[in-house]
């Protein structure tokens, strides 16, 4: 018989397993049930079915802060649920037009990937997925992307992602008359449309109001969020790339101080990383808020300390440009930012050499045209583990520029500092003071004491990082006037109403993220070659500062004329007789 043949010509390709009463076993039964499963769905069908996952599992920050943000209103339960079938039907418009039978199943699989990815970070770290957040991954590194691949990660979206990459690898796409199939795709779309205007539409005063007073909220929507976000900057930086940079400060030219000075200048910015000004020592002085001292060896040198210093952004890809640009803070215009040259290239129009020496993720296009260089792991075995260089590493890898007394220099540090969340990584055994400590990447595995205890031995090394670039200072002085300029890009939450990293959207983002320490010091040739009084600086410094002082004072501290210095902004020009 056929039948017979068949069965002898193809015997089953695993063994059965027995169990002892006969037959199968149960686990064997289900591999082999699952294996016949092959549901025949439509492209319409899955869309409709993964994008009512989406709301139902990928989507629990946005709910959460949905309803935080909501208050105690009554109808919170018809109010989530319209909003919930609203989200569903908006899943759908979005990407129906995209299937076929070609793409369905990779841009679904896709879809879900980047759902489980943003439902992991936005839960975890409080992320939201707004253009900088999205710049901010774009443009990071391997290594600092290898830390938070964490075990806990790779679980989290495994759970979330395996079961519906199952059902669409199983599903078997129905086949459909062309003309029948664009009739069904249409009228799907329409009956979407009317789905998600009618549920939004129910809840809309309500819905349009809570919009208006947390638009950040859109940015915790998954998948959609992260896709907007990335398809908006890589479609601004395509613009940008076909446009050349705005000049800044063509007409510098270094100030009367220059022509009766003996000495070349040596001044040495250094961009901290992720440096909290609520942790930062020096500002207990000030009567602010740190518990402890975590700048014991700055305190025993004539720094200057700037207790109350706003950054621009709060994530390195916002700051570190906005910081160094004309625009700053109060006129924020990113395009412009991003297309325009920064101070340090109005310090090169003035004839100075500036060097930008980077132990980070890159420049963020501040240097561009400007002499980069890096600290190299091969010459700096002690500094370096082959991944990251410790900061001293930007120290001794410059100590070659800083023999070179022929001219003037401008030396930008930019630190790796308090980069999370591997916290313990970027300091030295040595100063493991505060235990017991985080030494995970998974902050989830440790209790916020052990995370501060870690991020506060961070700020010990940057301390002593520090206060060794002004030992070296202090020595060169003979041949140098020399000046030093450190502060940090922006902050870091650490675990305050629960919030932990940093990157939140500059309108709602904490303290904690936003306030960053800065300390100024000056040798005496320094201060005296451009006519600055210390104490007068000492007692300028109480006042509010920050990130849009710096492209005016570095102007200042440098005796640079140029029409776009603003003395007004300009914190040492109260100083100076």
């Amino acid at each position: 018989m056929p039948e017979q043949r068949l069965s002898l010509v193809s015997p089953p390709s695993t063994p059965v397993a027995a169990n002892p009463a006969g037959g199968t076993s149960p686990g064997s039964s289900m591999l082999a049930a699952a294996r016949r499963w092959r549901p025949e769905m439509s492209p319409e069908g899955l869309l409709l079915g993964l994008g009512l996952y989406f709301t139902l599992s990928c989507n629990t920050p946005f709910w959460r802060a949905l309803l935080a943000s909501r208050g105690n209103e009554g109808g919170a339960l018809a109010y989530l649920l319209a909003l919930g079938v609203a989200l569903t039907a908006l899943n759908f418009l979005l990407f129906a037009p995209l299937l076929s039978r070609r793409t369905t199943k990779p841009l679904l699989g896709g879809l879900i990937l980047v759902a489980a990815v943003a439902s992991y970070y936005a839960g975890h770290f409080g992320v939201y997925f707004d253009p900088s957040m999205l710049r901010n991954v774009l443009r990071t590194d391997v290594a600092e992307a290898r830390e938070l691949l964490t075990p806990g990660f790779f679980l989290q979206v495994a759970a979330l992602a395996l079961p519906p990459l199952f059902v669409l690898q199983r599903a078997r796409l129905r086949r459909r008359p062309l003309k029948r199939a664009l009739a069904i795709r249409g009228a799907s779309v329409v009956l979407a449309l009317i789905i998600a205007a009618g549920s939004l539409g129910s809840v809309f005063k309500d819905f349009s109001g809570q919009m208006r007073n947390h638009k950040e909220l859109r940015y915790l929507i998954t998948p959609a969020a992260p896709l907007w976000s990335i398809a908006r900057v890589l479609s601004r930086d395509a613009q940008a790339a076909q446009q050349p940079r705005r000049p800044v400060g063509t007409d510098a030219r270094l100030g009367a101080s220059w022509a009766a000075a003996k000495k070349p200048a040596l001044f040495v910015i250094v961009v901290g990383e992720t440096a909290r000004a609520a942790d930062w020592g020096l500002n207990r002085s000030g009567g602010q808020s740190p518990a402890r001292d975590t700048t014991p060896e700055l305190a025993r040198r004539a720094v200057i300390n700037f207790p109350d210093v706003t950054s621009c952004g709060t994530n390195t890809e916002v700051s570190v440009p906005c910081m160094f640009s004309l625009q700053g803070r109060r006129d924020y215009d990113e395009d412009a930012i991003r297309g325009s040259e920064s101070l340090l290239d109005t310090l090169q129009h003035a004839g100075l050499r500036v060097v930008w020496n980077d132990n980070q993720s890159g420049c963020k296009g501040v240097c561009t045209g400007v002499e980069r260089m890096r600290p190299d792991p091969a010459s700096l075995p002690g500094l370096c583990d082959g991944e990251h260089c410790l900061d001293e590493a930007l120290l001794e890898s410059s100590r070659g520029l800083l023999r070179d007394a022929k001219g003037n220099l401008v030396l930008v540090l930019h630190q790796l500092g308090n980069h999370g969340p591997a916290y313990f990584r970027r300091y030295p055994e040595a100063f493991r003071r505060f235990t017991p400590t985080c030494d995970d990447e998974d902050l989830s595995k440790c209790s916020r004491e052990q995370i501060a205890n870690s991020y506060d031995n961070a700020l010990l090394y940057t301390d002593h990082v520090l206060a060794r670039g002004i030992d070296l200072l202090q020595e060169l002085a003979p041949r140098y006037d020399t000046a030093l300029l450190y502060v940090s890009d922006h902050g870091e939450s650490l675990g305050e109403n629960g919030l932990y990293l940093h990157g939140l959207p500059y309108s709602i983002a904490p303290a904690e993220q936003t306030r960053v320490p800065m300390v100024m010091w000056l040798s005496s040739g320094f201060a005296a070659r451009n006519r600055l009084d210390p104490a007068c600086l000492r007692t300028q410094a109480d006042k509010p500062a920050a990130h849009d002082n710096l492209f005016h004072t570095v102007l200042g501290l440098l005796d640079v004329n140029t029409a776009v210095r603003d003395d007004a902004l300009d914190l040492t020009a109260p100083c100076r007789s």
